[in-house]
């Protein structure tokens, strides 16, 4: 079913609400004379329309949206206090982000790129977000090299264009990128639609329970209408015959009653298992393979309404790793330390300090109770209510029960490395995925990466950036590195 249109009944207004009476012809000095500055309707109009537009996201620009159920079919309170997971059968609303990462707001759906998940979670604790990928894991393993990865993947400062010389020197001289890259330039990495790919929150997270005990957590999102993807052909084909590909689809799934769905799975690490597992379990480039901690089904996510206004509940919508619940927190992934900072920072400066007041972001089971007071866009929510705590008019108060359990640290402070495993390499899980792969699919892969890496005007990098896919796989490397002379000749 369509979504009805919202009509207001009675005449046109200003913004201050005093009727419109000729919304056709500007007012001028006579007839065919210049316009006069007193015409505050054609003022106001203009104004209004020059400030339509927000700084669009610098990352995650291009995007789609809908609100859903998540439900849950599975006891988890032996690992989570959090209220939302506390009852089998229990719905919670969500909203659903999807989005490319590179591309900007009028970029095409159908290109290779990862694909954001950004999940909020309207729980009667507040809101929780989980913010991931469709991919389990990430380019980089520290906060501190994405502004300069993010600068690879946008246009050059010099021609303006995506260069293949500045993503594969990055790449290439970061070697911890192979495990995605792998991924990205694989099968998955242009899925046919948002509908039929996986989410991951694919940073480590903490969940605690009532006893205070601590436990590492995966989040998975298994499709249920099966995994689809594009070739590359098929990609360049559908970009640019119907740029808004993935956004419609989803759209039009949802408005004919065709609700997508995915299963919602975690896998659980005792805390006391984490500093000797043979991989870094905090480490954003590392999946937990499966035999080692198999994923547990605890839920089902449903999308089920679109928005009504795109702006307003898409474009507006905020997201942050930082918006925990009780039971839920962070984990010393320096990838998420990092974000927990730059996701709420880049809100403020592009939605505005009140962005968490905007109805897509507020909590819908809950009532937000801060003494955070004016600034752009206040609603004047508080009215005449104090602002500081503690204070004896009845004001909201501390809980001195923290969100999460705290962890022990040792050590020297520095600029520290991320702790290295027993099994830790930069390459050791890209190769696994390789040899994970049919014939067809090795194909498809190293025609996909040779196709870019041809593309590169210096020899040194090209060779560099095969040298990391050969320390993955010798026959990895072979390949590609032949398929990249054919085409550079």
């Amino acid at each position: 079913m369509t979504q009805e249109a919202h009509v207001t009944q009675g005449p046109l207004t200003t913004e201050a609400g005093a009727p419109v009476a000729d919304n056709q012809n500007s007012e001028t000095a006579g007839v065919g004379g210049p316009v006069l500055v007193q015409d505050q309707l054609l003022l106001e109009k203009l104004a209004h329309f020059n400030r339509e537009r927000i700084p669009e996201r610098v990352v995650h620009a291009r995007g789609a949206g809908a609100y859903g159920t998540f439900t849950l079919t599975r006891d988890v309170s032996q690992w989570t206090r959090a209220a939302f997971l506390s009852e089998v059968g229990k719905e919670t609303e969500t909203f659903l982000r999807f989005s490319t990462v590179a591309g900007n707001l009028g970029a095409a759906d159908a290109v290779r790129d990862p694909r954001g998940w950004a999940l909020k979670f309207y729980t009667e604790e507040g809101n929780y977000d989980l913010v991931g990928n469709n991919t389990p894991v990430f380019f980089i393993k520290d906060a501190i090299k994405f502004p300069d990865f993010i600068h690879t993947q946008k246009r050059d400062p010099y021609t303006g264009s995506q260069e293949a010389d500045n993503v594969w020197d990055f790449w290439s001289l970061s070697p911890e990128s192979t495990h995605q890259v792998t991924w990205l330039f694989g099968d998955r990495g242009i899925p046919a639609s948002y509908r039929h790919m996986n989410g991951y929150g694919s940073h480590t997270f903490q969940w605690n329970n009532e006893a205070g005990e601590v436990f590492w957590v995966k989040y998975h999102f298994k499709t249920d209408q099966g995994i689809k993807n594009l070739t590359q052909a098929e990609a360049n084909r559908l970009a640019g015959e119907d740029p808004d590909s993935h956004q419609r689809d989803l759209r039009e799934s949802i408005e004919r009653g065709d609700f997508p769905s995915w299963t919602v799975q975690v896998q659980i690490m005792p805390a006391a298992e984490a500093a000797e597992y043979r991989f870094n379990p905090f480490d954003l480039t590392k999946v937990w393979p499966h035999e080692d901690y198999p994923p547990i089904e605890i839920g089902k996510l449903e999308l089920n309404r679109n928005p009504e206004n795109v702006f307003a509940e898409v474009e507006q919508s905020i997201f942050s790793p930082a918006h925990f619940v009780p039971g839920i927190g962070p984990s010393p992934d320096k990838m998420l330390q990092g974000r927990l900072f730059a996701y709420g920072d880049a809100h403020r400066y592009r939605v505005g300090i009140n962005a968490d007041h905007l109805p897509v972001n507020r909590p819908h089971a809950t009532e937000a109770r801060t003494n955070s007071r004016d600034g752009h866009l206040y609603d004047g929510r508080h009215k005449g209510s104090k602002n500081y705590e503690p204070n004896s008019f009845g004001g909201p108060h501390q809980t001195d029960r923290p969100l999460w359990q705290p962890l022990p640290v040792t050590g020297l402070t520095g600029d520290h490395a991320a702790p290295t495993h027993s099994e830790d390499s930069d390459f050791v899980q890209a190769g696994n995925l390789y040899r994970l792969l049919s014939e067809e699919e090795k194909g498809r892969l190293v025609e996909n990466l040779a196709g870019f890496i041809a593309k590169v005007s210096r020899d040194d990098i090209a060779e560099r950036a095969i040298g990391n896919f050969r320390q993955a796989d010798g026959d990895f490397g072979k390949r590609l590195d032949a398929a990249v002379q054919a085409l550079r000749g």
